[in-house]
C-alpha cells in the first residue's frame, strides 16, 4: 500500500493554521491603515495649499481695494479702508489656519508612514519565526520517514521542532500586543486628528465671521449723501461759488443804476418841460399886456 505524502500546509495543526489567519488578518489591517492614512494625509495636505493659495489670492484682493481707496471720496475712502483692514486680519488667521493644520493634522498622519513600518517589520519576524516552524515540522517528518528506528536523530528533531514552536508562540504573542496597542493608538490618534482638524477650522470661521462683520458694517456705513455732494463740488473750481456770487451782485448792482439813472432821466425831462411851459405862459402873458396897452 502507498501512502501519498501531505504537503506540508495539509500537516499543520490546526493552531499553527489558526496563527496564520490571524497573521494574515492583522496584514490586512496595517494595510488598509497605510492606505488610507497616507490617502487622508494627501488630501488634507491639499485642503492646506488651496487655503494658502486662497490667502495669498486674498492679498492680492486686499492691496487692490486699499489702492482704489485711496481715489474715492472720504466716507467711501474711509469705509474701504477698514474693509480691507479687516479682510488683511482674515488672512493672518487664515495663515495660522494653514499652520495649525499642518502641524496638528498633516504631519501626524504622514507619521504613520513609519508606524506601518514597523509593524510590519513586527509581522515579517512573526512570519519567519512560523517559516522555521514548518521547515522544522518538514524535517522532521522526513527524518521519521528515512530513520523510523534512529530515535536520537528523531528526537534531536523533535527539539528543534519545540523551539521553533515556542519562538513561533513567542513572536505571535508579541505581535497580538503590538497590533494591540497599534490598533488602540490608531483610534485614539485618528480622533485627535479629526477634532484638531474641525477645532482649528471653528476657531478660523468664528474669527473670520467676526471680522467679515466688521467689513460689512464699515462698508454698509459709508454715507451715500455726503460723498456724493462732494463729488458735485469737485466737478467746479474752488472759488467757483465766491465768483458766482460776485457775478450775481455785479448784476444786481447794474440793473440798479440803470433803473436810478433811468429814473433821474426822467425827472429831468419832466422839470425841463415844466420849464419850458412856464416860459411859454410868460411870453404869451407879456404879449397880451403888449396888446392892452397898444389898444389904450
Amino acid at each position: 500500500m502507498v501512502v501519498k505524502r501531505q504537503p506540508a500546509e495539509m500537516s499543520r495543526t490546526p493552531d499553527a493554521r489558526a496563527r496564520d489567519n490571524q497573521t494574515k488578518r492583522i496584514q490586512e489591517n496595517i494595510s488598509n491603515v497605510e492606505k488610507h492614512f497616507d490617502e487622508m494625509c494627501q488630501m488634507f495636505a491639499a485642503y492646506g495649499r488651496k487655503a494658502a493659495r486662497l490667502r495669498d489670492k486674498a492679498d492680492v484682493l486686499v492691496r487692490e481695494v486699499a489702492d482704489y481707496a485711496d481715489t474715492e471720496t472720504p466716507s467711501l475712502k474711509k469705509g474701504m479702508k477698514r474693509f480691507a483692514e479687516h479682510l488683511a486680519k482674515i488672512q493672518d488667521y487664515r495663515q495660522a489656519q494653514v499652520e495649525r493644520l499642518e502641524a496638528k493634522v498633516i504631519e501626524p498622519l504622514k507619521g504613520y508612514g513609519a508606524v506601518v513600518r514597523r509593524k510590519r517589520e513586527d509581522v515579517k519576524a512573526v512570519q519567519n519565526a512560523r517559516t522555521r516552524e514548518s521547515k522544522q515540522m518538514l524535517q522532521l517528518e522526513r527524518t521519521r520517514q528515512r530513520n523510523p528506528s534512529d530515535r536520537q536523530v528523531i528526537s534531536q528533531a523533535e527539539s528543534e521542532l519545540q523551539r521553533a514552536t515556542m519562538d513561533a508562540a513567542r513572536t505571535t504573542r508579541q505581535l497580538e500586543e503590538t497590533i494591540d496597542d497599534f490598533e488602540k493608538q490608531k483610534i485614539r490618534d485618528i480622533k485627535r486628528i479629526l477634532c484638531d482638524f474641525a477645532a482649528v477650522e471653528m476657531c478660523f470661521h468664528a474669527k473670520a465671521l467676526e471680522l467679515y462683520t466688521l467689513a460689512y458694517q464699515s462698508i454698509s456705513g459709508i454715507d451715500e449723501d455726503d460723498d456724493l455732494e462732494v463729488f458735485r463740488s469737485s466737478l467746479h473750481p474752488p472759488d467757483y461759488s465766491e465768483r458766482l456770487d460776485v457775478v450775481r451782485a455785479n448784476s444786481l448792482d447794474g440793473t440798479a443804476s440803470s433803473f436810478l439813472t433811468s429814473a433821474a432821466t426822467f425827472q429831468q425831462q419832466r422839470v425841463s418841460g415844466r420849464q419850458a411851459e412856464d416860459e411859454e405862459d410868460e411870453d404869451e402873458s407879456e404879449e397880451e399886456d403888449d396888446s392892452d396897452e397898444e389898444t389904450r
